[in-house]
């Protein structure tokens, strides 16, 4: 089974790189950009599990180690 998790910064957390790079595409003609968030997908091979215990498995990985959930959110599709 294979997943895929999505990190970004919280809404509440300043984007740094987000905004530069908001930056770069207005000078580069892209003014209607109105924000820029910048996050991480990460892809996981779970293996033969069941479904439930690939969520389980996914949110034990997120809430541990793939994401830091003082400033940052994640959500994940498995396909």
């Amino acid at each position: 089974m294979k997943a895929k998790v999505y990190v970004t910064l919280k809404k509440s957390i300043a984007d740094p790189q987000g905004t530069a790079i908001q930056n770069a595409l207005g000078k580069l003609g892209y003014s209607n950009v109105e924000e820029v968030r910048i996050g991480k997908l990460i892809e996981l091979d779970l293996g033969d599990v069941s479904e439930g215990e690939a969520e389980a498995q996914l949110v034990k990985m997120c809430e541990g180690l793939l994401a830091n959930t003082v400033i940052e959110e994640y959500k994940y599709e498995i396909i």
